[in-house]
C-alpha cells in the first residue's frame, strides 16, 4: 500500500463513516480502483478498513470530548454515590443523573453488535462482506428502511429523553452494519428515527454508540493487521488513519448542522441511485461481484478453516 493509496482510503473513510451512505461499500470500491484489492486478501482488506476506522474514532473523541468527559465522570460519581447509599429512595435508575444514564444506554446499545460480531467474525472477515451483490442490495434496503423511518418517526425525543427502548432500538439496528452496504450511521439513525428521536438526536447518539463498536473492531483487527499485512504497510496505514480522523471530524460537524434543518432525503436518494447502478452493472456483467484475487484468496482461507474445524 502506497502513501497515495492510503490517503485515498483515509479520505473515503472520513467522508463516509458518519454520513449514512456506507463507508464499507465506498472503501471496497476504493480498494478496487486503487488496485489494493488485487494486492491484498479479503482478510487483509478487512483488517485495513478496521484499523483506519480508529482515525474516525479519534474524531468522535475530539468532537464529543466534553460529552464523553461528562458521561464518564457522572457515571463514576453517581455509582459511587449509590454504593454509599446516596440514592435517596429513588432506586438505581432514579439515582443516576442524565449523563450517567446515557453511559448505560451506550453500553446496552453496544451489546447486540458485540455479541453478533464475535459470533460471525469469520464471515465478516471473509469474501461475503466484499460481494457487490450484497453491498448493492443493502444500499437499497437500508435506504428504504431509512425512508420509512423518516415517514413514520415522530421525531420528538431529544438527548435528555433517551431511554432503554432507544438504546435497544438503535443497538439492534446497529447490527445491520455488520453487513456491507448497510452503513453503521445509516442503520443507527434509522433505528433512532423509528424510536421517535429527532434527526440530530439520532445522529448524536449514533456517534456516541460508535465509540465501543469502532474501538472493539479496530483494536481487535490491529493485532491481526500487524500479523497479516507486510511490514512496509505501517507508515501508509498510519497516514490513512490520520487523514480519516481529520476528514471524519469535518464530516461530524457537517452532518449535525445539516440535520438540524434537513431530512436524510439526499442520502436516501444517493443510496438508491448507487445501489441501483451497481445492481445494473452486475446484471449486465460490466463488473464482477468479487475481485478475482480476493475471491481466490477467500476460497483458500475458507478451505483452511474447514480443515482446522473438522
Amino acid at each position: 500500500m502506497t502513501i497515495i493509496q492510503a490517503i485515498i482510503l483515509g479520505v473515503v473513510q472520513g467522508l463516509t463513516e458518519f454520513i449514512p451512505v456506507s463507508s464499507t461499500a465506498h472503501l471496497i470500491f476504493a480498494t478496487r480502483l486503487t488496485g489494493l484489492s488485487k494486492a491484498m486478501t479479503a482478510e487483509q482488506t478487512t483488517a485495513v478498513i478496521a484499523v483506519i476506522q480508529l482515525g474516525t474514532l479519534l474524531a468522535v473523541f475530539v468532537y464529543f470530548a466534553r460529552d464523553i468527559w461528562a458521561i464518564t465522570s457522572a457515571f463514576v460519581r453517581d455509582h459511587l454515590a449509590l454504593v454509599r447509599g446516596g440514592a435517596g429512595g429513588r432506586g438505581f435508575w432514579g439515582g443516576l443523573s442524565q449523563e450517567a444514564r446515557l453511559g448505560w444506554l451506550v453500553f446496552i446499545g453496544s451489546l447486540p453488535i458485540g455479541v453478533v460480531g464475535l459470533v460471525f467474525k469469520d464471515v465478516i472477515e471473509g469474501t461475503f462482506t466484499k460481494n457487490l451483490w450484497v453491498i448493492a442490495a443493502m444500499m437499497v434496503v437500508v435506504a428504504l428502511l431509512l425512508l420509512a423511518a423518516e415517514k413514520v418517526g415522530r421525531r420528538r425525543t431529544e438527548m435528555e429523553g433517551l431511554g432503554l427502548k432507544d438504546a435497544l432500538a438503535v443497538g439492534c439496528a446497529q447490527v445491520l452494519s455488520l453487513i456491507p452496504g448497510a452503513s453503521r450511521s445509516g442503520s443507527t439513525m434509522m433505528g433512532g428515527l423509528f424510536a421517535g428521536q429527532t434527526r440530530e438526536t439520532a445522529a448524536r447518539f449514533s456517534f456516541l454508540l460508535s465509540i465501543p463498536a469502532i474501538t472493539a473492531s479496530g483494536l481487535l483487527e490491529m493485532k491481526e493487521a500487524l500479523e497479516k499485512l507486510p511490514a512496509d504497510s505501517a507508515v501508509p496505514l498510519a497516514a490513512a488513519t490520520v487523514v480519516s480522523g481529520v476528514v471524519g471530524y469535518a464530516s461530524i460537524w457537517f452532518l449535525l448542522r445539516f440535520l438540524r434543518t434537513h431530512s436524510t432525503g439526499v442520502f436516501i436518494a444517493y443510496r438508491l441511485a448507487v445501489g441501483a447502478l451497481i445492481l445494473a452493472l452486475l446484471a449486465g456483467g460490466a463488473v464482477s461481484a468479487l475481485d478475482q484475487t480476493a475471491e481466490s484468496a477467500g476460497k483458500s482461507v475458507s478451505s483452511v478453516g474447514f480443515r482446522v474445524s473438522s
